[in-house]
């Protein structure tokens, strides 16, 4: 029987398009992770993704490092605006 991928395996098939280095602050799973769970809650804008990751940000914690908290609304536009549909 054919295993389903999870969301996190699916969403490694997506190329960050990011120069990696010191200044990559967020990893790209989690931007893509609360992305969606935004988008889903209902946000329809990066400022209400940023919005809804902050009110949520304890729950997201238990399956997400965010090793520098939630990314703001500039930095989910910025690698939006690079990935190549």
């Amino acid at each position: 029987m054919k295993q389903t991928p999870n969301t996190f395996q699916c969403f490694s098939e997506i190329k960050d398009y990011r120069r990696m280095g010191d200044n990559t602050l967020h990893n790209f799973t989690d931007i893509l992770v609360i992305a969606l769970c935004g988008i889903i809650s209902g946000a329809d804008d990066w400022v209400s993704i940023e919005e809804y990751a902050n009110e949520k940000i304890e729950w997201f914690k238990t399956f997400l490092p965010l090793r520098n908290g939630i990314p703001s609304h500039d930095t989910f536009n910025r690698v939006f605006a690079r990935i190549n549909p």
